[in-house]
């Protein structure tokens, strides 16, 4: 699983140093898919319930799930998440993160830093001991409300190994206390998703991907987690 969390994370660096205005969110697929085909891995999106990318492109309203096209053209002041998974010997790497397209506004910058912090606030509460799975949303939620912003809770974290999506569901919100426990050996998805404005998501027709039902801006952070005797462990995470 650290191999597949490496390429992953490499894949999403790479699909990362193409973002720039005027260029497609095609475009960064291909890239993507490139960079884990040429690790020996396979995009774990890649057809997976139908999809037809290698990675989900979401841009500004839209949450999870975009479909990349060569007619989506990245403009200056976008955001951009992608969402990557890659799939080698048996296993899946999943993560995710959101970036700026040249110059965006102070509360998209606002919005991708909550996100980001918030996933490691839900980060130190699992390595906590005796933790559990509502721990990790509790922390998720309370720092993110502290800043105005809102949690979407239609969609959550899972478990991952040799599935792409696994058991437990790791919501981005929760009780102290409350929920599975979390245990050395289990490996998960944390993945805060969170809106500027209200919580509320729909799905378009295209039956992929999920907007804001109020427009609002959404950012996206996540990495697979392993839980070892020495604490979590990303391992999708590069330097």
């Amino acid at each position: 699983m650290r191999i597949a969390g490496r390429i992953t994370g490499e894949a999403i660096l790479a699909g990362a140093e193409m973002i720039r205005p005027g260029v497609s969110t095609k475009a960064i697929d291909e890239k993507i898919r490139h960079t884990i085909e040429k690790a020996g891995a396979k995009p774990s999106f890649l057809g997976y319930g139908g999809f037809p990318g290698s990675a989900c492109i979401s841009v500004n309203e839209q949450v999870i799930h975009g479909i990349p096209s060569y007619h989506r053209i990245l403009e200056e002041g976008d955001i951009v998440k992608l969402d990557v998974g890659a799939y080698i010997d048996g296993f899946h790497g999943d993560s995710a993160n959101t970036f700026p397209v040249g110059k965006i506004s102070e509360e998209a910058q606002k919005l991708i830093d909550v996100t980001r912090e918030s996933f490691f606030r839900g980060l130190e509460a699992a390595g906590k001991e005796g933790a559990r799975v509502g721990d990790i949303g509790a922390a998720v939620d309370g720092y993110v409300t502290s800043f105005g912003c809102t949690t979407v809770k239609k969609y959550v974290g899972h478990g991952v190994g040799a599935d792409l999506h696994e058991d437990p569901n790791v919501p981005n919100f929760g009780r102290p206390g409350h929920g599975p426990k979390l245990c050395r050996g289990m490996v998960i998805a944390i993945e805060p998703m969170i809106n500027l404005g209200r919580p509320e998501v729909r799905e378009l027709s295209d039956g992929w991907t999920v907007v804001t039902a109020d427009g609002s801006l959404s950012a996206h952070y996540e990495h697979t987690v392993a839980l070892t005797e020495n604490g979590p462990e990303m391992l999708t995470k590069v330097d």
